[in-house]
C-alpha cells in the first residue's frame, strides 16, 4: 500500500509525536495509535487521504509546531478538513470536549467519520488490552482525566453515535470494541 502522499504522512507524524508515549504507559510510542488507526482505515478500504488524516489526525491537537494550516499547505484540502472536523480544542474543559465531538458527529464527512471511528476503535482495544493485562485495573484509570464511568460513558455516547454513520460492518467492530471495555472493567452496559 505505498504512495507517497502516506509516506509523507508517516515522516511527518513520526516527527511530530517523537518522544510522546501512549496515555497510561511510559514505554509505548504515541504514534503506534496513528499507525493503528491507519491500518484500520486501509482494513476498511478508505482511499489515502483518508488514511494520510488517519495518520495525521492528532498532530494538530497535540503537536506544538502542526496548525490546521499547515497540514493544508502539506497535505491539501482533502487530508486537512478531515483532521480539522477531528481536532478538539484543548481549551475546553474535558466533559465539553468530549460532548462537542458526541454532537458533532451527524455534520461531520463520512471520511472524518471512519477515521474518528478507527480512532476510537484503537482506543478501546488498547484499553481492553491495558486492562486485561494489569495487576491492578485501578492503575490503568488513574492515567485518565476522568473517572471510569465518566470516561466509558462518553465512550459509549461516541460510539452510539458513530454507529449510527457507519457502515454496519464497522459499526459493529467498534460496538464489540466497547462491550468488551465494559466486560474487562467490570461494568455493564448501559440498557
Amino acid at each position: 500500500m505505498y504512495s507517497e502522499g502516506i509516506e509523507k504522512a508517516l515522516r511527518a507524524a513520526l516527527a511530530a509525536h517523537d518522544g510522546q508515549t501512549r496515555k497510561c504507559s511510559e514505554v509505548v510510542p504515541y504514534i503506534s495509535h496513528p499507525l493503528h488507526v491507519s491500518l484500520i482505515l486501509a482494513r476498511w478500504g478508505l482511499e489515502e487521504s483518508a488514511i494520510q488524516a488517519g495518520i495525521l489526525h492528532d498532530v494538530v491537537e497535540d503537536c506544538d509546531d502542526w496548525t490546521a494550516e499547515r497540514v493544508r499547505r502539506e497535505f491539501g484540502g482533502a487530508v486537512a478538513d478531515i483532521v480539522a472536523q477531528l481536532t478538539e480544542d484543548k481549551d475546553l474543559e474535558w466533559a465539553e470536549r468530549k460532548q462537542h465531538a458526541v454532537d458533532h458527529v451527524p455534520d461531520m464527512s463520512d471520511d472524518a467519520v471512519a477515521v474518528k471511528a478507527a480512532d476510537k476503535l484503537h482506543n478501546l482495544q488498547s484499553m481492553a488490552d491495558e486492562l486485561r493485562s494489569a495487576d491492578d485495573q485501578e492503575t490503568v484509570w488513574e492515567g485518565f482525566t476522568e473517572t471510569r464511568e465518566n470516561t466509558l460513558g462518553k465512550a459509549r455516547e461516541l460510539v452510539e453515535a458513530l454507529e449510527k454513520r457507519l457502515d454496519p460492518r464497522m459499526g459493529s467492530e467498534l460496538h464489540d470494541a466497547l462491550l468488551n471495555v465494559e466486560a474487562e472493567s467490570g461494568m455493564a452496559p448501559a440498557s
